[in-house]
């Protein structure tokens, strides 16, 4: 187990594992090209940047794709508890799946977008 991500996710109850493997395999998913590592003490994405964050707790998966991706769904996220840069999933319901891959495809274009320069990505 030398991923730090594979090692934080296995600090929890096997419940919490499996919705933080299904969060982390939702990311994967779109999130091509992005690297993984910890920051903060989560798990982070990084694509020209900060992509997205999140964390397991007692009672809830943590999400974290800043003011912008929550901001861009905000009917979605009202069922939620959330704040400025935030959402909390509760882990006594189904994770929203597809609504994650779609902060994170958000996130992936507006990074790229602050990045380009003169019509060139930059790192």
């Amino acid at each position: 187990m030398n991923n730090p991500i594979d090692h934080y996710i296995a600090t929890f109850p096997e419940e919490t594992q499996l919705l933080l493997n299904q969060v982390r395999d939702a990311i994967e998913s779109v999130a091509l090209g992005a690297e993984q590592m910890m920051k903060y003490a989560m798990p982070t994405y990084v694509y020209y940047g900060n992509l997205v964050h999140f964390a397991g707790y007692k009672n809830h998966i943590g999400f974290y794709p800043a003011p912008s991706g929550l901001n861009a769904f905000p009917t979605e996220i009202s069922k939620y508890k959330n704040s400025k840069g935030a959402v909390q999933f509760p882990i006594n319901e189904p994770m929203p799946l597809e609504l994650i891959k779609k902060i994170v495809l958000f996130r992936m274009q507006e990074n790229e977008t602050k990045r380009k320069v003169d019509g060139k990505k930059i790192k």
